[in-house]
């Protein structure tokens, strides 16, 4: 397996993992602009991009997923609740389903909380063995943090959803399992991120004071203090839901 971590632009983490010597690849979270990048990593690697997956649709920032998918002749993928609710064309995921890249296994965890849409992807290398060897938690779960309950609104509705999600799908995973999230310090997707990229689920249970919480405690935690939503959130989300990025600035 290969695999690439891109930092990005307000602190988002994007990601390039794949198949060499089946030649495939996945790209997760594509930031708008950042196209041109995973083009040109592929033709580095000798691979095809074959499926191309945005963990939820993104408040933050402009993604660059659908349009890397036109390029790529690739899928684009979202999960099923957001039929009806985009205004293209794109391949549902549902809870459980796996995406094949090769050797590379991709298992779909559908994480609500954040957002109604949100996922976890479980990635497997067959050649290494069976068992998952990292999940990219999306804005699910941070390093030292969690996501935000309320950019959808309802936000103790949606806490609550997340504990449930966090007990219930991603902490019953192995301890020893890398996670890899779509944010570090510097976003507005969460309170208290680490500005470290990467993590493993054990050490995040010993040493993340929100996972360590009540329903009750994290609902009140999670809720007291949340950060200024993100800045054009209503102009972003609608592009995004429209998979069409606008135009970069030229000087």
């Amino acid at each position: 397996m290969f695999f690439q971590q891109r930092p990005a632009d307000n602190a988002t983490l994007s990601y390039f993992f794949g198949c060499a010597g089946l030649a495939k690849a996945v790209a997760v979270d594509v930031v708008a602009g950042d196209e041109d990048w995973f083009m040109a990593e592929a033709q580095k690697a000798g691979v095809r991009i074959a499926h191309v997956i945005d963990t939820h649709v993104h408040a933050d920032h402009y993604s660059g997923g659908p349009e890397l998918a036109r390029r790529a002749g690739a899928p684009y993928y979202l999960h099923e609740s957001n039929q009806g609710r985009v205004s293209f064309e794109f391949a549902p995921l549902t809870d459980g389903q796996r995406l094949e890249a090769g050797n590379v296994v991709v298992d779909v965890l559908h994480t609500p909380g954040h957002t109604p849409d949100s996922i976890c992807l479980l990635v497997r290398d067959l050649r290494r063995g069976d068992e998952p060897w990292f999940v990219i938690t999306g804005d699910t779960l941070f390093v030292g943090a969690v996501g935000r309950p309320d950019l959808a609104g309802r936000e103790r509705e949606m806490a609550g959803q997340l504990h449930d999600t966090l007990h219930g799908k991603l902490l019953t995973l192995p301890a020893d399992l890398e996670i890899y999230p779509g944010h570090q310090a510097g976003s507005a997707c969460g309170a208290g991120l680490s500005g470290k990229p990467a993590s493993t689920l054990g050490f995040e249970k010993r040493f993340n004071p929100m996972l360590a919480m009540s329903r009750e405690d994290f609902v009140d935690a999670l809720t007291a203090e949340i950060p200024p939503q993100p800045q054009d959130m209503a102009r972003i989300v609608a592009a995004n839901l429209r998979g069409t990025a606008p135009e970069p600035a030229h000087a």
